[in-house]
């Protein structure tokens, strides 16, 4: 399995520390965190993404263990110095074809973060609503697995009867920090989620621009074209484990299955 290198944090996120800089975090999960009307962050963008900015996140400290919540706005706006970035619950699903085939999508342009980009088949967040959450790993990777299943169909129509939870595969954790632009980014601990399935899918436009279905020959030729570009996190779980993965999926994946500890790409 590929290598990782661990830094040392510029500060511990701690719940303390988080509150302190964050005094919109609810150190309790809510249902929802209204967006103000005419918030000049948000100034420009569709419509529908801004809507989707009142998602509720789960907020972290460093070894995964939740914090409380806040909006998706508060967690990826860039306002204060990304290296305090808001730490939060991500996942990533791979899905393949019976072929071996991974699906990707590329993101919608009308995305506020990472628009027009390349990455793997879904990558969003667990939401601090009932079955979404948990405090120990196991019921936190059920609580993806549920996500995943909303998200799929959410972006992509796949319906859940197609992706059963039972069938998702928990790989490991990794954490990451990486800017969007100069306003907004990303700093997650991503559930890393493997299933296989021949599925129907009809993107939603709004976050979807493209599919397709790649090799992994086809998927390194893409990284060789300048004219592509793709998610950081994506980026490097294919650096560092996709390929190594990829090759066990049908023989072998045991060996990677439910890694306990969080691998730190920081």
């Amino acid at each position: 399995m590929g290598s990782t290198t661990t830094q040392t944090q510029t500060q511990t996120i701690t719940a303390e520390n988080v509150i302190r800089l964050f005094p919109d975090v609810d150190t309790h999960l809510a249902t929802s965190h209204r967006v103000p009307t005419g918030d000049n962050d948000l100034q420009g963008y569709d419509e529908e993404q801004i809507r989707l900015m009142e998602e509720v996140c789960i907020v972290l400290d460093e070894n995964d263990v939740p914090i409380g919540s806040a909006s998706k706005k508060v967690c990826t706006c860039d306002a204060n110095p990304f290296s305090r970035a808001l730490l939060l619950t991500a996942f990533s699903v791979f899905l393949f074809d019976s072929k071996n085939r991974l699906l990707l999508q590329q993101r919608a342009s009308e995305k506020i973060t990472f628009p027009g980009m390349w990455t793997n088949t879904c990558c969003s967040h667990p939401l601090g609503v009932p079955g979404e959450t948990g405090d120990e790993l196991e019921a936190a990777v059920q609580g993806v697995r549920r996500a995943a299943q909303r998200k799929l169909e959410q972006e992509l129509g796949i319906q859940a009867k197609g992706v059963p939870l039972d069938q998702f595969r928990f790989l490991t954790r990794i954490h990451y920090k990486a800017p969007s632009d100069g306003q907004w980014g990303e700093h997650e601990i991503d559930y890393i989620l493997f299933i296989k399935a021949d599925v129907d899918h009809t993107r939603n436009a709004n976050e979807v621009q493209d599919t397709r279905y790649v090799s992994e020959v086809e998927l390194k030729t893409m990284f060789t074209d300048d004219r592509l570009k793709f998610t950081p996190w994506f980026k490097l779980i294919c650096e560092s484990m996709l390929f190594e993965w990829w090759e066990h999926l049908d023989q072998g994946l045991e060996e990677y299955i439910g890694e306990s500890k969080i691998r730190r790409m920081l």
